[in-house]
């Protein structure tokens, strides 16, 4: 088993929180991580530009200048990819694909080798809630601050709308249930909180 950081209620800090080392004790796979982590960028991306080849860009189709005897190199047209404002010869389009597969099995892999990783380093820690009275941003500001963090992951059991409202503001705060945390995520945040009641679904998700 693998102890993670707990921290109770009252930001006292407890013993520590067992789970099992299948899911938070795997080794590094860097290499499945850097391939888990470039397809979601890759899957995130979205075909919105367009560039245009020499039959679109509005240009003369008259030649330039005579065939021989300029001493200049031969050209035909202004349109070409060689002169400056002509088209380009493999132009990006609006229906590019910049999608990569990248199967279930290796997915939770590399999710579990993140977490694992983050566990070594001290970032993971269980927390039995963070709930706030009000949706208030102050309010929730305050509490992280009691508590030491200034970049945080909260992955809650269910979102309640007064910490989703109260975290909204806050550029380095993010809170998620387990079926929405994402490799990119888990390595940006200095510091991941699991909610005590959410622990069975991240070990359900990447198991």
């Amino acid at each position: 088993m693998t102890q993670l950081q707990y921290i109770a209620a009252d930001g006292a800090q407890a013993a520590g929180f067992d789970v099992p080392d299948t899911i938070f004790g795997r080794e590094y796979n860097e290499a499945l991580v850097h391939q888990v982590v470039v397809a979601y960028q890759a899957n995130a991306r979205q075909g919105t530009r367009a560039q245009k080849d020499r039959g679109v860009v509005s240009h003369t189709t008259h030649k330039p200048w005579r065939q021989k005897g300029t001493g200049r190199a031969r050209s035909g047209m202004s349109s070409s990819p060689l002169w400056r404002g002509g088209g380009r010869i493999f132009p990006n389009s609006p229906d590019e694909n910049f999608t990569q597969k990248v199967n279930k099995k290796m997915y939770r892999a590399g999710m579990r080798s993140i977490m694992s990783q983050l566990v070594r380093e001290g970032r993971v820690a269980v927390i039995d809630g963070l709930d706030v009275e009000a949706p208030k941003t102050k309010l929730l500001a305050t509490r992280l601050k009691s508590l030491g963090l200034d970049s945080v992951l909260y992955i809650a059991d269910s979102i309640d709308e007064k910490l989703m409202l109260a975290a909204r503001n806050l550029p380095n705060v993010l809170v998620v249930e387990p079926r929405y945390m994402d490799p990119l995520s888990l390595i940006y945040y200095k510091k991941i909180l699991i909610a005590k009641d959410a622990v069975s679904k991240v070990q359900e998700m990447l198991s």
